[in-house]
């Protein structure tokens, strides 16, 4: 593990992916509080699915918002992405102690990593070499949510890591049951996917269009090892996750057939 010794109050910058009026960051943010000093920035629409894209064609706007209801804490909405809104938070505000993300409305799990605005604000706190949570909730079967014991659970946790650190390039990735936990696992990521399809239609001038959809599919989906299996067994998944996309394991092989120039 590697930390800084923290002098006064640590600083927290909270991010999302659902936007700025989000209930999951809003719970997030109020428990934080207990923390350290806590500055909100976040989309001002939702950014679901958007992964780590950054806006470099456009500019980008950020606002002042007392409207969220963080009362006196700062939160600012902008006009971008979850990575975005790290980007700006850290460069205009000053660098945090700690970047967290969430608390998503939906898990992110197995392959979600690879495109969940959520992930990818932790991620870019990683890239600007900040200690990162990502946090999710899984939903009950009418859709509802309720944030209170995850977001109690994300200030314990922020003040485990603020003290104990994290190694470089590695984040928390966090995932919470909808019902009561039943304790708390370390785990993997797991095979978890969505096997897409294309629904295709007419809109009303007789022109195609198309909506992604797809089946997700869970081939280790009760093995309490991998993050889908915890959590859809009731217990909060904790997964450490490393930024780090080589195959080392193959580096020799590769490098015995791949042709010279």
């Amino acid at each position: 593990m590697t930390s800084q010794p923290l002098t006064g109050r640590p600083r927290l910058l909270v991010a999302n992916d659902d936007g700025i009026f989000s209930p999951g960051i809003k719970a997030l943010a109020l428990a934080l509080a207990d923390v350290g000093e806590v500055v909100v920035v976040a989309p001002d629409v939702e950014q679901s699915a958007v992964g780590h894209g950054i806006t470099i064609r456009r500019p980008l706007r950020f606002k002042h918002t007392a409207s969220a209801g963080f009362g006196a804490m700062p939160a600012y909405r902008v006009d971008g992405t979850p990575a975005d809104c790290v980007v700006l938070g850290v460069h205009l505000l000053g660098t945090p102690d700690l970047v967290v993300s969430g608390i998503n409305l939906g898990p992110n799990l197995g392959d979600d990593l690879t495109h969940s605005g959520t992930v990818a604000a932790a991620i870019e706190g990683l890239a600007l070499g900040i200690p990162a949570i990502a946090l999710s909730q899984q939903g009950s079967p009418e859709g509802e949510y309720s944030f209170t014991a995850a977001a109690a659970y994300a200030a314990r946790l922020a003040r485990e890591v603020l003290e104990q650190g994290l190694p470089p390039r590695v984040l928390l990735n966090v995932n919470f049951p909808a019902r009561p936990a039943r304790g708390v696992r370390v785990t993997r990521v797991g095979e978890h996917r969505w096997e897409d399809s294309i629904v295709t239609r007419q809109d009303p001038e007789g022109r195609e269009y198309h909506w992604v959809a797809g089946q997700s599919q869970a081939p280790d989906a009760h093995d309490l090892n991998t993050d889908y299996g915890a959590v859809h067994a009731g217990y909060v998944s904790v997964t450490p996750v490393r930024l780090d996309l080589t195959a080392r394991d193959l580096l020799d092989e590769v490098a015995g057939y791949v042709p010279e120039v």
